[in-house]
């Protein structure tokens, strides 16, 4: 037993339940939870529930808060200005969320906080739509439910970028002790803690019906399949669903807000294990799409009944998709702006790209994380010399409108709910249209894989593979030859024996790409114990795509021993 785990268990204020937690771990659980704290990383602070540094609980829960708050007050009026906090369906999000308001109080600082569980896309709004400084959201995304988490927004309703976080962390790094965070509030201190009510879900589903590009309701008799995964998407996809006139048949053995995600196999709609009793009430209904989003309603995917299957898009598919469905429309209707602008990640595959700069929009890439995307939105609403129109990850986060500074599957749910009625009306299913785009364009295929190595061991591992591939860059992979390579945590690209400066912030990403077409990226996941492969490999039909994936995918498993 280490002094630390030592010092928790004689702590006479830890709680009966935590320190019995202790007393039934191993011995490598233990060590886990003792061996450092829990970092900050792409989507803030996320974490397996339980006792220790490098766990969520109601201490590491404090210490964070303690560090927001001392930012919050460096902030012009950031007293009185406030923070709003939302929380998601996860065991303890709601305890969290209210010693978060709580912290903040003691501290002198308002908070604004939803007494229920809602969406993150919709604590971003709330943000911006009451003036607030920053903002607290409780959740562990799509991870299993075993994980909570901790995210912060600054006044823009965006997730803090890095050299504002690193402030917050300042913070948080002089906290020694999170045992001894203990706040007692005084009444005027709790009379800072404020609850937000109907006024602004009202505000939100206003401002995502204003998205749609048809105001009619759906013509087509169009079935759509949505599951919330026992999560927060339920109540604002099914009210902005109704008002806009599409109606919905619903998983209900998945609506209600469980912790234990006890119906469903993976709340994780990257997994296709997620849609197995939305796929069959598709099925029943000889419905058209299936969409489900995840607990903290920010991503989304959707399944397509084409030609008698069931197939899940990816998410780079979809975001190609939905592109090619609103910039035409915005042709259409003349209502494309000057000097349009959408954006993804280094890591998103490059058939979106296509299909904007068909349409005249310009394309940049951020860095993995929507709060660049924000933070580059920002930019622009400032300078005016581009005009926000899309934005959208991989990983199944779109964002169509810029009221809120984060993914959000509500108003993607929307969109894709409209754009599959407008194409039904011409006989297409939204496969049919991503075949069209591969006509266009070329075939692609877009993959990943996630090597989960957990633990102080599982660290090490990820950081040597991370550094055998900086230290010894592959000069051909599956014999086909890398034409350039980008390490973005060195800030440099190389191109035969030329170097180029990368403007991009310092992260873990190392990106190769062929003389095929293809790329692949590595990086290690901000928020779990994984190493993630990212393959975007392109040819001209999907049959040449699989077979060059799957020889990519095996050479670059070589690296990864």
């Amino acid at each position: 037993m280490n002094s630390l785990e030592n010092k928790w268990l004689k702590d006479k204020h830890l709680s009966p339940q935590l320190k019995a937690q202790i007393e039934a771990m191993s011995a490598s659980e233990r060590q886990d939870a003792f061996y450092t704290s829990l970092k900050f990383g792409t989507a803030g602070m996320r974490g397996l529930l339980g006792p220790g540094p490098n766990r969520m609980n109601i201490y590491t829960i404090r210490k964070a808060n303690v560090g927001f708050a001392k930012y919050i007050l460096t902030l012009p009026e950031g007293k009185e200005r406030g923070v709003a906090i939302a929380h998601d369906n996860r065991y303890y999000s709601k305890e969290f969320a209210r010693e978060s308001a709580e912290v903040l109080a003691y501290y002198g600082i308002k908070s604004y906080l939803f007494e229920d569980l809602r969406p993150t896309p919709e604590l971003s709004f709330a943000v911006r739509h009451l003036g607030c400084a920053g903002g607290i959201m409780i959740t562990a995304s799509h991870n299993p439910k075993e994980y909570n988490g901790y995210k912060v927004y600054d006044d823009t309703g965006c997730q803090l970028v890095p050299e504002l976080i690193d402030q917050v962390i300042g913070f948080v790094d002089e906290i020694k002790d999170e045992l001894a965070l203990r706040f007692d509030l005084s009444s005027e201190q709790k009379e800072l803690i404020l609850p937000i009510g109907e006024e602004v879900d009202e505000a939100y589903y206003k401002e995502v019906l204003s998205i749609r590009t048809n105001q009619n309701p759906p013509s087509s008799g169009l079935i759509t399949i949505y599951t919330p995964q026992h999560g927060t998407g339920y109540l604002p996809v099914k009210t902005v669903m109704a008002r806009a006139g599409y109606p919905l048949v619903f998983v209900e053995e998945q609506c209600t807000p469980d912790p234990a995600f006890s119906n469903t196999k993976t709340p994780n709609p990257e997994e296709p294990a997620a849609y197995e009793k939305a796929i069959a009430l598709l099925r029943e209904t000889k419905g058209d799409i299936a969409v489900a989003t995840d607990p903290d309603g920010d991503r989304v995917g959707v399944v397509v009944s084409h030609n008698g299957e069931e197939i899940l898009m990816s998410g780079n598919q979809t975001g190609a998709v939905l592109m090619e469905y609103l910039f035409s429309r915005y042709r259409d209707l003349n209502t494309m702006p000057e000097n349009p602008v959408m954006f993804n990640t280094v890591v998103t595959g490059d058939l979106g790209e296509m299909v904007a700069r068909a349409y005249g929009v310009d394309c940049e890439k951020t860095l993995t994380g929507f709060k660049f995307i924000g933070n580059k939105i920002l930019g622009y609403e400032k300078s005016h010399a581009k005009n926000f129109v899309f934005g959208y990850e991989e990983s199944y986060g779109y964002l169509i409108k810029p009221f809120v500074r984060d993914k959000d599957a509500v108003q993607a749910v929307l969109i894709i709910a409209e754009c599959a009625d407008y194409y039904k009306k011409q006989g297409k299913t939204l496969m049919d249209v991503l075949l069209e785009l591969y006509q266009r364009f070329g075939a692609y295929k877009e993959s990943q894989v996630s090597l989960t190595l957990e633990g102080e061991a599982g660290s090490k591992k990820i950081a040597a593979i991370m550094e055998g591939l900086q230290n010894n860059p592959p000069k051909e992979i599956a014999k086909i030859k890398v034409i350039r390579s980008e390490d973005f945590n060195q800030s440099i690209a190389k191109e035969g024996e030329k170097t180029f400066p990368l403007d991009f912030p310092k992260s873990e990403v190392l990106k190769y790409f062929l003389e095929d077409g293809s790329w692949i990226a590595v990086r290690p996941s901000g928020t779990e114990p994984k190493c993630k492969f990212y393959y975007c490999v392109k040819a001209k039909s999907l049959a040449q795509c699989e077979e060059k994936t799957k020889a990519y995918q095996n050479a670059m498993a070589a690296f990864a021993q």
